[in-house]
């Protein structure tokens, strides 16, 4: 199977329950490559990959950690 095997899609109202952030600041994220990119799948319909936002929300996990522990390296 292709690379779209057993993948979740999300839409914007999921994504801004998991991220609290404005649809703004989420499409300059995008835009400067600091988020995962949407994916068109109509004219007025838009989706994330579940698993690309949830890794993105574990490496700032993991950064604001590095950030509070000065010092400490994993």
């Amino acid at each position: 199977m292709g690379p779209w095997t057993n993948k979740t899609l999300i839409n914007r109202k999921t994504l801004l329950k998991m991220i609290p952030l404005s649809d703004r600041t989420i499409y300059n994220m995008e835009q400067r490559g600091e988020f995962p990119r949407r994916i068109v799948l109509t004219s007025r319909s838009v989706a994330w990959d579940l698993a690309e936002v949830e890794n993105w929300i574990e490496e700032k996990r993991r950064s604001a950690l590095k950030a509070a522990r000065p010092g400490f390296f994993w």
